[in-house]
């Protein structure tokens, strides 16, 4: 019943900045904990960030840590993600999620409840 909904991908050069967002419907936004995803074809899909549902908590993959910032609007249900200094291997299809503690998007990500249809993020050299 949740539906979960990416906007933001595009085609940007290597150094460049371009922001994620995801748009949540209902009040159950509130009670989950939101974070992205992303994967390239022939991979497994890749752990990038996740928020706590109050905000004040946040988890970056390894490989994106210092270059990407994940928040949220309660108000309006929306996750974000900041991309800074992108590379060509942070091109994959980003994919928002949501469930509801933090530690399934860390540890067992099979196990997220709801996920959104995938926005493609290409970046060139």
């Amino acid at each position: 019943q949740v539906q979960l909904v990416e906007s933001g991908g595009g085609l940007v050069q290597t150094g460049s900045s371009l922001r994620l967002s995801c748009g949540a419907s209902g009040r159950t936004f509130s009670t989950k904990a939101m974070g992205w995803y992303r994967q390239v074809p022939g991979k497994e899909r890749e752990f990038v960030a996740v928020i706590s549902l109050s905000g004040n908590g946040a988890y970056y993959g390894n490989s994106v840590k210092g270059r990407f910032t994940i928040s949220r609007d309660s108000a309006e249900n929306t996750v974000y993600l900041q991309m800074n200094s992108l590379k060509p291997e942070d091109t994959a299809v980003y994919y928002c999620a949501a469930d509801g503690t933090v530690a399934t998007f860390v540890s067992l990500p099979h196990d997220i409840e709801h996920w959104g249809k995938g926005t493609l993020v290409t970046v060139s050299s």
